[in-house]
């Protein structure tokens, strides 16, 4: 079956991890459970150690709301493996994996849930992603290169150079569903069994490239699919490019990511 009819008693479950975000996540919550009506949706809230009130906030909001269940590990370890933690509780046909600085303006859920029943062939689905004031977010699609990731850090606000067009795909026709080999960790759509199987993200990355690793895993068995009829809006503040901590952080898992794969 595929559109509305394949949606009846389908199950989606979706995750966001939390750490000192309350100045984007309200927005992402309010559009998210207000936008997600065509399937039966549950929602986890994993908060890796928010001190800037996030935690009260959502207890506060959304503590009664049974679309909605926060855990608390008390911990930080990272990324990933605060999505993973959701694991062994999913029960659900498909599984967003979504940040807290994400804006929806539509059924976004329902939308990439149609088209995976109707592509029984794609293991992960991403959607077009924009600023919030419209523009599309130029973002790898390709596998991770050295010389990609300069150009990136090096792009300025003029128009992208080859490299960076090549590593965006850019040169593709972006309004038609395209494969890809490297989906953006703000909003991934995965098949649940498949995400299972995988054992989630690798929990080695404590931030960044756990995206490019899962979707390089996934493309071992199945498809990974850009999507543009289904978008998210991101704020994407880039905080590598300000922060050294975070900086140094995102060179570890380059360095532990090109080690694992490289051929």
């Amino acid at each position: 079956m595929t559109g509305n009819n394949a949606l009846t008693g389908c199950k989606v479950s979706g995750c966001i991890v939390t750490h000192n975000n309350m100045r984007t996540i309200k927005k992402t919550l309010q559009t998210l459970l207000r936008e997600t009506r065509g399937v039966d949706f549950k929602l986890y809230i994993v908060d890796n150690l928010s001190t800037d009130g996030t935690i009260e906030y959502i207890r506060e909001k959304y503590g009664a709301d049974p679309r909605v269940e926060i855990l608390e590990p008390h911990t930080n370890n990272g990324f990933g493996a605060g999505h993973n933690l959701v694991l062994p509780l999913l029960d659900s046909d498909f599984h967003a994996i979504i940040n807290p600085d994400v804006e929806l303006r539509e059924d976004v859920i329902a939308k990439l849930a149609a088209y995976m029943y109707g592509h029984d062939d794609i293991g992960l689905l991403s959607p077009r992603i924009r600023f919030p004031d419209g523009r599309d977010q130029i973002l790898g699609k390709r596998n991770p290169k050295l010389r990609y990731l300069v150009a990136s850090r090096l792009r300025g606000s003029g128009t992208p150079g080859r490299l960076l067009r090549e590593y965006a795909m850019l040169d593709c026709d972006l309004s038609v569903p395209q494969d890809i080999e490297n989906a953006t960790g703000c909003f991934m759509f995965i098949r649940t069994d498949l995400f299972r199987q995988l054992g989630g993200f690798d929990p080695h990355y404590f931030m960044y490239f756990e995206d490019s690793d899962l979707t390089r895993t996934v493309c071992r068995t199945s498809r990974a699919v850009y999507y543009p009829d289904a978008c998210v809006y991101h704020v994407w503040g880039r905080d590598s490019k300000k922060n050294g901590k975070l900086r140094r952080i995102q060179i570890r898992s380059m360095l532990y990511y090109f080690r694992k794969w490289r051929r």
